[in-house]
């Protein structure tokens, strides 16, 4: 049997329960046909690029399938009619990709690098204290960016020692 990679999109004010309850409805119609879903997951509420049908996000939600195609236009079908999926697609690939799809695993990846601020352990963000930069302090009156903890007495100091030096 063909395999496919089904992506559809639920309207963002439905719940994570009705999102669930539409992902079973439409998985029964997949093994009503003797075809299988070997994953589902959900993504959760995305922003969209551009709205449809007045709506700025909507819940995620991939399938994997090995089907009929019969099953899977039925499915698709289904989709069409019901209200809260705005979006839906379907793409017949070779072989599923194992393990979690690359959104999900981008998305675990952000999580961490949250938790140590951006960029990691490379010291650009969180707190001060790690050596981050918040932006905070552009607007005191020593200077801005990130020589912010210098005054312009000791810099203009250093510039005059290295115009000396280079006269000499």
């Amino acid at each position: 049997m063909p395999l496919y990679e089904h992506i559809f999109m639920v309207r963002q004010d439905a719940s994570t329960t009705q999102v669930e309850a539409l992902t079973a409805q439409f998985k029964a119609i997949i093994e009503e046909a003797g075809g299988k879903v070997h994953k589902t997951e959900a993504w959760g509420v995305r922003s969209l690029t551009y709205r449809i049908r007045k709506n700025r996000k909507a819940h995620y939600t991939l399938m994997n399938i090995e089907s009929l195609p019969a099953a899977v236009a039925e499915m698709e079908r289904q989709m069409s009619i019901n209200e809260d999926v705005i979006r839906f697609m379907t793409v017949r690939v070779e072989e599923h990709e194992e393990g979690p799809s690359a959104i999900l695993r981008a998305s675990s990846r952000r999580e961490r690098d949250d938790d140590r601020g951006f960029g990691g352990d490379r010291g650009f963000g969180g707190d001060r204290e790690r050596g981050g930069f918040k932006g905070g302090d552009r607007d005191r009156a020593g200077g801005g960016g990130f020589r912010g903890d210098r005054d312009r007495s000791e810099r203009s100091g250093v510039r005059a020692r290295v115009d000396e030096e280079a006269a000499s």
